[in-house]
């Protein structure tokens, strides 16, 4: 997964906050980051909490209950799934040098000035495939250090529904379309 090991380029012993952590991107990139040897901190409300342990978190916060920014500092990495406010409010919880990789393009001019200001890089990404890493995610999957919740499979027809699901930000892993 890009995010994890291309873009935020997580290291061992490092410590690294995953925004949705137990959503559909969310619960994979925990996995990876525990892969990679990193202490990992999630979001996610109480409902989700048990899961995410399975998954090997070692810090979980209830973004309901308490706001992250005010809670964490000096961290090296934080994966953000959300956008809007959040990725102004990861740059109050990073050390300089850090990095934050957003899944939307969230920082506004100011913000990419403190950036660079304090040697914070800054990622965008979507989608991108690359034969090693597809690699290392097939080892994770083989070596069961590496598994997918599915929250629902619904036919392509539902594709709409699935979609709607999805945003409401209360699935716990990925949304299935079936194809027959």
């Amino acid at each position: 997964m890009a995010i994890v090991s291309g873009h935020a380029n997580v290291q061992q012993g490092q410590w690294v906050l995953i925004h949705a952590a137990a959503g559909g991107v969310g619960h994979l990139a925990v996995q990876i980051a525990k892969a990679r040897g990193t202490y990992v901190i999630g979001t996610a409300r109480a409902s989700k909490h048990d899961f995410l342990r399975s998954l090997g978190a070692d810090q979980i916060i209830d973004y309901t209950e308490v706001d992250f920014a005010d809670e964490l500092s000096d961290l090296d990495a934080v994966i953000d799934t959300i956008g809007g406010d959040y990725g102004t409010r990861c740059l109050r919880t990073l050390r300089d040098g850090g990095t934050v990789v957003s899944l939307t393009p969230t920082l506004d001019d100011q913000a990419h000035q403190r950036t660079a200001e304090r040697g914070i890089r800054t990622g965008f990404t979507l989608v991108e495939a690359d034969h090693a890493g597809l690699e290392a995610i097939a080892d994770l999957v083989d070596a069961g250090r590496l598994r997918a919740k599915i929250a629902a499979a619904l036919p392509l027809a539902d594709a709409a529904t699935a979609h709607q699901l999805g945003e409401t930000g209360r699935t716990t892993g990925k949304m299935l379309l079936t194809v027959l």
